[in-house]
């Protein structure tokens, strides 16, 4: 599809900088960085974005380029290396090779946190997002995504010199990001349009590429468009109700809207969180008016297609919106759609038929989506408890969630060092595949080859800090006492640790402060310093959040701690990645179950970090002893004064083990326990908590079946899908009609033999399962047995006898009898919530 000129003009031999330059490939692959340096090294280390260093560079400077042998032979070679890299077959390819054509996949979500240099992110959403993106492109996964261009983006923070967080909004000019506005065949730009009340709502579409992934962002700051409706994409999370609301019309019916435009024909729309739940709904459309069937039909098709990731710890945190916002901006899309307002309101609502109910979108994207996943193991089961509600009378533990447990895009985050160390063991593909030798490889590096590489990186985050810290000193105004005493803050040879991430209650950012004395004896040991380096924004709107920032700065300017502890301000990926790169230990105190996953701790992995963290979210299944340190318990406590434990736990891991451990040196300056840590961590968690296993779970458990799945109920003019239509509403007419007759128990042999009167009246028996449920005991899991259907019970319309046997391993009244919805090629209960249990 043609792309905006964007009006770089290059002499003809270096036209292959520019693709270099709009590919954010360069992000995780630094074979080019010396075209960037060698262009402008000012402009590029001030700002590590390609397409200002093109924007900053004289044309005197690009024609003696032009001419010198050497460069043009290293930009022919990058050029080359590129272009291998975005068409040779990847891992998908290789894994795959019958999926032809392969399952286009569409990933939508709010942000993207994929480099600094196009800043349209706010936190670990985002950058889990762009690592989705990254992985996707490495492994060769045909993948496309969706997302909003904000014209200010999240805000980037200051600090006062008595702590109060200020926030300021920067322009994010599209001429000095990697973007390309998206043209029509007659030049123009392409716009798709959304009716609402009284206008139409027009959006242009940017096109970023990440590697082999291409990236479409909406844009509503469109001349043409209402000054109320230009802004609808200025922030990202900047307003509440009707604004926030807009976006997520936005991004879900504009965005699929935009595929569409585009050409692409999608098998799997992937919703990475429930923001995007209104792409279900369009989809569905679309797909009933090019398909001639009704609206709820071509739901029953794409439905088994859509893949719903929720990151939500607790219901609270859903998206919801009033009846009359929804009917305001709702009732002429149902009508659209073919129906009624209130039924289309109703797939929003735990309970359809309640119109006072707010519409929640996360229960729009679990009804609208076959699959739905959490993002660690114990969220899944967190979530399984959230979603409940809309399984009325199902056990939990049947609530259709699963879990696919994040993780990070390892290129993105290794220093330096780290790129050098796992080359020389693993090789230079070792991130495009499967991991299987990375552990063979890990125990093959020497101890003394390990301390050294971490203390080079130790060394080298103390470098970035301070400069830093200066910076941000400098700013403020501070005297030029205090700046320069910044110049030497920190000690390359002291054990760091690392905090940083959003300021909110539930991670207990002030866990630490909780005992200040305490961590001030830690700091100040003359034999055994520490250090912490501290980072995090706090939503404009959280009060509790911005104390805590104003607690941390204003601790760091103690005089006793200055040398020892530093607060970055404004969090962002450029410090993240020098953090995760240097911190020896990185600490986490979420309040468990509140972290859904977690990654920062996962992105220290790979650089010899550890982690000393709560038992919750990504920590819980992967701690064991020799690869970290975990506080907690391993269960919920929401009694008052739990959180003094665990400070308690904290304090004693770090004054007992962690401390001490760091150093215990030998004769050659080498703390060998601590060591042997880091090579269990890297070695035994790296792989695991890489994005490529991520994907790679996502393709096999998710992706590849929804798109079998959607393809059989589209076949044949939508057969199976109204075929499915039918046979549930057929169970929702009858439902009400199953009762139960007598139920008779016999023990023979060490079995338990049950023998039940079931009623079905008008349902088809074909259309039911009658089943035996087992409670699981302490350790256990519940378990189900089918009854077979047996005669017919003598003058009953629809009665049958149903028996079966089961162990007799526990007495029969553990075992219920139910009826349950069933169908070969429908997932229930996500598409059928029907069931019926023995009184």
């Amino acid at each position: 599809m043609p792309v905006a000129e964007r009006s770089i003009h290059l002499p003809e031999a270096l036209k292959a900088i520019e693709p270099l330059a709009f590919n954010l490939r360069w992000v995780w692959n630094h074979a080019a960085d010396f075209v960037w340096e060698t262009l402008n090294a000012e402009v590029w280390h001030q700002t590590r974005n390609p397409v200002l260093v093109l924007r900053n560079t004289p044309r005197s400077r690009f024609e003696k380029l032009a001419y010198d042998g050497e460069f043009l032979w290293h930009l022919e070679h990058l050029e080359r290396k590129e272009r291998e890299y975005l068409t040779r077959p990847g891992w998908f390819q290789q894994t795959y090779p019958e999926s032809s054509p392969p399952p286009l996949i569409a990933y939508f979500s709010m942000e993207f946190g994929i480099t600094d240099a196009l800043p349209l992110y706010s936190g670990g959403l985002g950058v889990l997002a762009g690592d989705h993106l990254k992985t996707a492109s490495d492994l060769g996964v045909p993948l496309v995504a969706v997302g909003l261009f904000y014209r200010e983006g999240y805000f980037r923070q200051m600090l006062t010199a008595d702590g109060e967080q200020l926030e300021i909004y920067a322009v994010n000019s599209p001429g000095s990001l990697p973007v390309s506005l998206v043209v029509d065949d007659e030049g123009t730009p392409l716009r798709v349009s959304i009716e609402l009340p009284g206008r139409e709502l027009r959006l242009r579409i940017w096109r970023a590429d990440v590697g082999r992934v291409p990236l479409f962002l909406l844009d509503s700051d469109d001349a043409l468009n209402t000054p109320f409706d230009r802004a609808i994409t200025a922030k990202l999370y900047g307003g509440e109700g009707e604004s926030r609301l807009m976006q997520e019309v936005v991004l879900g019916v504009g965005g699929w809207r935009a595929l569409a435009a585009l050409g692409y024909e999608v098998d799997v729309c992937h919703l990475n969180e429930g923001h995007a739940a209104l792409a279900t709904l369009e989809r569905a459309r679309q797909f009933a008016e090019h398909n001639g069937c009704d609206f709820m039909t071509a739901l029953w098709a794409t439905r088994g297609g859509n893949v719903f990731t929720t990151h939500t710890p607790v219901d609270a945190a859903f998206d919801r919106y009033a009846p009359a916002l929804l009917q305001k901006y709702g009732a002429q899309y149902a009508r659209q759609c073919g129906l009624e307002p209130a039924r289309m309101l109703g797939l929003g609502r735990a309970n359809p038929a309640n119109r006072d109910e707010p519409f929640n979108m996360a229960y729009l994207a679990a009804r609208c989506c076959a699959r739905t996943n959490g993002v660690s193991e114990l969220h899944g089961r967190v979530s399984r408890s959230i979603f409940a509600p809309l399984y009325p009378r199902w056990p939990e533990s049947e609530v259709p969630v699963t879990h696919v447990t994040n993780a990070v895009h390892v290129p993105s985050w290794d220093s330096p060092w780290a790129d050098r160390l796992w080359t020389e063991t693993c090789g230079k593909d070792r991130w495009l595949g499967a991991h299987e030798r990375l552990p063979e490889a890990v125990a093959q590096i020497t101890d003394a080859q390990l301390w050294d590489f971490r203390a080079t990186q130790r060394h080298a985050l103390v470098d970035y800090a301070r400069q830093r810290l200066v910076r941000q000193l400098s700013q403020r105004g501070e005297d030029a006492e205090v700046v320069a005493q910044a110049r030497n803050v920190l000690d390359p040879n002291a054990l760091t640790l690392g905090f940083a991430r959003r300021f909110t209650e539930y991670k207990r950012p002030g866990m630490l402060l909780e005992q200040e004395e305490r961590l001030t004896r830690l700091l100040t040991d003359p034999l055994h310093p520490v250090q912490i380096i501290i980072a995090g924004k706090a939503h404009p709107r959280d009060e509790a959040g911005q104390e805590a920032v104003r607690r941390w700065a204003q601790f760091v300017n103690r005089p006793e701690v200055r040398a020892r502890a530093a607060f970055l301000e404004d969090y962002d990926l450029a410090l993240a990645e020098q953090l995760v790169q240097g911190v020896d230990v990185w600490i986490n105190t979420p309040r468990r179950p509140w972290e859904a996953s977690g990654t920062s701790g996962m992105k220290i992995l790979v650089n010899g970090g550890l982690n000393l963290s709560e038992l919750d979210g990504w920590w819980a299944e992967a701690y064991t002893p020799e690869v970290g340190w975990a506080i907690g318990d391993g269960r919920e406590h929401p009694e008052p004064g739990w959180d003094a434990v665990e400070v308690g736990q904290l304090y004693a891991l770090l004054e007992q083990q962690v401390v001490p451990q760091f150093y215990e040196r030998d004769v050659e300056g080498i703390p060998r326990s601590w060591v042997a840590r880091m090579r269990a961590s890297l070695s035994q968690l790296t792989p695991r908590f890489s994005s490529n296993r991520m994907v790679a779970e996502y393709l096999e458990q998710l992706y590849l079946p929804a798109a079998e799945t959607f393809h059989r109920r589209r076949a044949h003019g939508v057969q199976l899908a109204s075929e499915l239509l039918r046979w549930k509403d057929d169970l929702g007419r009858h439902w009400s009609g199953i009762h139960w007759g007598n139920r008779d128990v016999q023990t023979v042999d060490g079995r338990h033999v049950f023998a039940v009167q079931v009623y079905l009246g008008e349902i088809q028996p074909d259309a039911v399962a009658v089943e035996l449920y087992a409670e699981s005991e302490p350790g256990g899991e519940c378990a189900t047995w089918p009854l077979r259907r047996d005669q017919p019970l003598s003058g009953a319309a629809g009665g049958y006898h149903y028996v079966g046997e089961v162990p007799a391993d526990r007495p029969p009244g553990y075992y219920t009898p139910r009826v349950v919805p069933a169908h070969a090629e429908a997932l229930v209960p996500v598409e059928a919530r029907y069931i019926s249990w023995y009184p």
